[in-house]
């Protein structure tokens, strides 16, 4: 029973890495999207709104270097699409930049009266979720009559360490 508990803690803990890995996120999805969009539902602040994005995360864009740039700004610079005063300035056409913090980031295209058409972004960034997984007990801190591991109890035991586990994570 013992083993059976320090791997279920093993797989929690490698679990909860594989879900706080930093991420690179293309911009829009797609390499051709930061662009003025076509329409409200082609605007990158619809993509934004149902993508989860975490401290550590990267933003990518790709685009034409030679004809854009990638501003990021002030909320009342993004707001009135004020491209003088930029916190960064990107004009590689393969831009990245990590999302350091939680909270709210303001990027607007570089290139004349586009961010007036729409070309803009606004990402939040979401808090760490701080998360408190404990060890499983051990088995004497369990009270009651010793169970023999070829009974059924043994299953319903394990099934209930797993499903604590997947609760625990926020899984179901």
């Amino acid at each position: 029973m013992a083993v059976f508990s320090r791997a279920i803690s093993a797989f929690v803990v490698l679990l909860l890495f594989s879900f706080s890995e930093a991420k690179e996120i293309l911009v829009g999805g797609k390499t051709d999207a930061w662009k003025i969009p076509s329409s409200q539902s082609d605007s990158l602040n619809q993509w934004a709104g149902s993508s989860r994005f975490r401290i550590g995360d990267s933003l990518v864009w790709k685009y034409d270097g030679g004809k854009d740039s990638v501003l990021q700004v002030s909320k009342e610079d993004y707001a009135n699409c004020n491209t003088s005063n930029p916190i960064e300035e990107h004009k590689d056409g393969n831009t990245k930049v990590k999302l350091d913090r939680s909270g709210a980031f303001y990027f607007i295209s570089g290139a004349e009266g586009h961010c007036q058409k729409g070309q803009k972004l606004v990402v939040v960034v979401i808090s760490p979720r701080r998360t408190v997984i404990s060890p499983a007990p051990s088995p004497v801190e369990f009270e009651g009559p010793a169970v023999a591991p070829t009974s059924s109890a043994t299953r319903l035991q394990s099934g209930l360490m797993v499903a604590m586990g997947v609760f625990a994570l926020g899984l179901f």
